[in-house]
């Protein structure tokens, strides 16, 4: 939550390539702090690092990837972030039933060292420096990002009319996100992110073993291993579709899946209490669960992110992107924390309120938000406007 606090600022002032090199140093310091703890108060400091990292990457990497993505595929480039997402996940599930907490901590290191040299060889976001007048670097990284002999004329000229636009408009403070000419964008953004956590990901994501050990199998290993294997094929399959169906129509089959998946997982729990199907309540456990997480691979563990690098214009995009990655990751708190206590609550009843978080998320998605395929960024942007006055 801090590091999404700090993000917008720090992708300001230093550039999305700073905020970035910034968040690896930082996830690499945690990295070596939890390698060789040996005592808690290095764990504590070295989670710290990470989560810090983890709040600075959700925001600025989909930001970069929509600035220097063209139209036509910024969203499968911007999916592709949350495609890695999975496999690093998906990879640490696996894995992690094989070596030590250490021996996983110590391979963190490895992407951060990668991305901080990666770092060296890419372009800035064009849009950025446009944004902060380094008008001569603004065309060397818009035409290396374009191709040696693309023509950049007219898109350049676009970026700067938008930006010089934008520009003749008092600097943007926090009180701003709530007038009128942006409210639109940050109800979509919030509203997004708010679904993608109370649906319930996190809490099924950190609790799967115990999940599937009280729906009745003796060890969570291999529903967890499962979870894993299917994570990654089916959030490339959602990149692929993501510029070919629209970003409205894979939320809403996303979230079809998941509130089947969640309504599937009630079942068998209420089952499980009153003896009823005893023997076949854990697949129909497995099966809800598996259904829950291919869904949200599909689609709602991505799209947001997508949209909410589309919507908002680059004097906001600070400001609202580090607010709406404030709300994603208190959610994340929130459910992470609250999901034990309802689970021994009713467990039943737990996967029935996710079922109705779902049902609410599709009327959301149906009534406000926009479909953002095939504009450019600041088309999405005055269309938002458009509406919004």
């Amino acid at each position: 939550m801090i590091g999404a606090v700090a993000s917008g600022y720090i992708a300001d002032v230093t550039g999305r390539k700073g905020a970035m090199r910034v968040s690896a140093l930082f996830c690499a310091v945690g990295w070596l702090a939890i390698s060789f703890a040996q005592n808690a108060a290095s764990l504590d400091f070295g989670r710290f690092c990470t989560g810090f990292s983890a709040g600075v990457f959700s925001y600025v990497v989909p930001v970069f990837i929509a600035e220097i993505a063209p139209k036509a595929l910024r969203g499968v480039l911007t999916a592709l972030n949350q495609l890695l997402v999975c496999t690093g996940l998906s990879v640490t599930y696996i894995v992690g039933t094989i070596v030590s907490w250490r021996m996983l901590a110590t391979a963190g290191l490895v992407p951060c060292v990668v991305l901080i040299v990666g770092l060296f060889f890419i372009p800035e976001s064009p849009r950025w420096l446009a944004k902060v007048g380094r008008e001569k670097e603004f065309g060397i990284a818009l035409q290396r990002l374009r191709g040696k002999h693309a023509d950049v004329s007219v898109e350049a000229a676009e970026i700067k009319e938008f930006i010089e636009s934008i520009e003749s408009l008092p600097k943007a403070g926090i009180q701003d996100l709530f007038s009128r000419s942006y409210i639109r964008p940050v109800i979509i953004g919030v509203g997004l992110m708010v679904f993608q956590q109370f649906v319930g990901i996190n809490g099924i994501l950190f609790y799967a073993s115990e999940t599937f050990v009280s729906a009745g199998f003796a060890s969570g290993n291999l529903g967890t291993i499962l979870m894993g294997c299917i994570q990654a094929p089916i959030t490339a399959l959602g990149a692929l579709l993501m510029d070919r169906s629209g970003r409205r129509p894979l939320l809403l089959i996303s979230t079809s899946g998941l509130l089947v998946g969640s309504l599937l997982s009630a079942i068998s729990f209420y089952l499980k209490i009153h003896g009823i199907f005893s023997e076949q309540v854990p697949i129909i456990a497995l099966t809800g669960i598996l259904v829950y997480i291919a869904s949200f691979s599909l689609g709602m563990g991505s799209v947001p992110w997508v949209i909410m690098s589309e919507i908002f214009p680059i004097n906001m995009k600070g400001i609202g992107g580090s607010f709406v990655t404030l709300v994603n990751w208190s959610g994340s708190l929130a459910v992470s924390f609250a999901f034990n206590f309802l689970m021994s609550w009713s467990s039943s009843g737990t996967f029935f309120l996710f079922a109705f978080v779902c049902a609410m998320a599709i009327l959301f998605i149906v009534k406000i938000v926009p479909e953002t395929k095939g504009k450019t960024l600041e088309e999405i942007q005055a269309s938002i406007n458009c509406c919004s006055t």
